[in-house]
């Protein structure tokens, strides 16, 4: 896994950099202005550019080092051995790149409101594909389940990365930097070193509580026809016992599975390891888009019959207008739009029925209003959302925790993408771990039916979960 060295100047890229000057969000999470930089990128110049406050971002195309998953893999390999914070990453479709890396993330937990509250500014066409840095973290979604305990990890973490590597959606990687600082030389090092062999990340999973789930579904039914809601996600959870790192996991599965909106961060709490299909927000300039998903079948379906589902495409219909409602709480007034409605789309081990909303923010608007708007995601919570929320507290026994909540970047030049933070394994610090899986119900749902989707979604990180010798074998 090499590295170019096209010139002395920077061993370590395949070209220099030119100065434009810019605006720029400053090296920490606010929505407040941030002063003007300079963007670097191209050729470089005869000495090293000056840095304004904020810094000069800088961008280096690097040679071929492969896949994601074995790049995470050399980089967390190195950050272990050298006592650096481990990196974070975004895998899948993220600011239209393969993969975002954050080579070494200190993760620190925050309170919630202060979660991806970083100023956008604007770029010029030249780097506008540029990702650079920003606030990389997590928010748990934030109601408590039945038994009242507290989250398992902070309730929201993350932290400030001043450079990243972007694998574009070619397949080309870029080192790119907010303060213009070259790439450090253990990074080149880890970048350069001989792929080191896969390792496992075993987590011996017990089931999920079928019993509980059902009650869940059948009091969910009980309040759709007593119409104090139309839909609710009604979800469960796996427990498991973990013997390795949560990022081998992590590299394993993006590996085998190659999931759209996947994310990884960790830290002295614990880790989330998201293997995410779903898109929550993508905020760039003032465009806004939201892409639910709702309605599910196993890979051995024909995926037609999604669309010819009346219970499939209710439930995601009912759920569009909930985030349209949502986005239209902070949009300019006659903006929201629907650019895809129903489109069936892969995602491991499953089918899913996924539609688009979009709509103009006012360019002012602070992330946290944006959030304040729609979270928890609409797709995780049901219509009306408030009783849908609160009902789900009663149906079920334990907090979601990061489950259902969100993940994601905030980059002061690229804007602001969240996943919704399904098919997602929380690490603790003690060696536990914990995969929430649910769905939504509608007036049409069967409990079994709900069941056999729960597992559908989880069979792909949980395989076969074991059985404790207390638990009904039927499950």
């Amino acid at each position: 896994m090499g590295v170019a060295q096209p010139n002395t100047r920077n061993p370590r890229s395949s070209g220099g950099y030119f100065c434009l000057d810019v605006a720029l969000g400053p090296t920490a999470p606010t929505d407040t202005p941030a002063p003007s930089t300079r963007i670097c990128a191209g050729r470089p110049p005869r000495a090293k550019p000056p840095l304004c406050q904020a810094g000069a971002v800088r961008i280096d195309r690097l040679d071929d080092l492969g896949a994601a998953p074995g790049v995470l893999r050399a980089i967390g390999d190195t950050t272990g051995r050298l006592g650096l914070p481990p990196p974070a990453a975004l895998t899948g479709d993220w600011f239209g790149a393969r993969a975002v890396i954050a080579p070494s993330l200190s993760v620190q937990p925050v309170d919630g409101a202060d979660a991806f509250a970083v100023r956008q500014e604007d770029l010029p066409p030249e780097v506008s594909q540029a990702v650079g840095g920003g606030w990389i973290g997590y928010l748990s979604y934030p109601d408590a389940g039945a038994d009242g305990r507290a989250n398992r990890i902070p309730e929201a973490a993350g932290g400030w990365t001043d450079c990243v590597l972007r694998n574009d959606s070619d397949g080309q990687w870029w080192y790119e930097s907010l303060s213009g600082a070259p790439m450090p030389d253990w990074l080149a090092a880890a970048l350069a070193a001989t792929p080191v062999p896969a390792r496992e990340c075993r987590i011996d999973w017990d089931v999920a509580d079928r019993e509980a789930h059902r009650g869940g579904v059948m009091a969910c039914l009980d309040a759709i026809r007593a119409g104090e809601v139309y839909q609710a996600c009604v979800c469960t959870q796996f427990a498991g016992t973990v013997a390795g790192h949560p990022l081998d996991f992590f590299v394993e599965a993006v590996a085998r599975t190659a999931p759209a909106r996947a994310a990884y961060l960790a830290g002295p709490w614990g880790a989330v390891a998201s293997l995410s299909p779903e898109l929550f927000l993508r905020r760039r300039d003032s465009v806004v888009t939201s892409s639910p998903i709702k309605g599910t079948l196993p890979l051995d379906a024909w995926p037609s019959a999604l669309r010819a589902s009346a219970k499939e495409v209710a439930e995601n219909i009912m759920i569009v207008d909930l985030v349209r409602n949502d986005l239209g709480r902070v949009a300019v007034v006659g903006t929201v739009t629907v650019p895809e409605l129903l489109v069936v789309r892969r995602a491991p081990g499953v089918w899913h029925l996924v539609s688009t909303v979009a709509a103009r923010v006012p360019a002012g608007l602070a992330t946290s209003a944006l959030l304040d708007a729609a979270f928890p995601p609409a797709s995780v919570t049901g219509t009306p959302k408030h009783r849908a929320r609160q009902l789900i507290s009663r149906w079920e026994q334990k907090r979601r925790g990061i489950y259902c909540g969100t993940v994601g970047l905030a980059s002061p030049i690229a804007g602001c993408e969240l996943n919704v933070a399904i098919r997602t394994v929380e690490f603790d610090a003690v060696g536990g771990a914990v995969l929430g899986v649910g769905g939504g119900i509608t007036a049409d749902s069967d409990a079994d039916a709900e069941w056999q989707e729960c597992l559908y979604k989880a069979a792909p990180i949980v395989g076969s979960p074991r059985i404790p010798a207390a638990a009904p074998v039927g499950w």
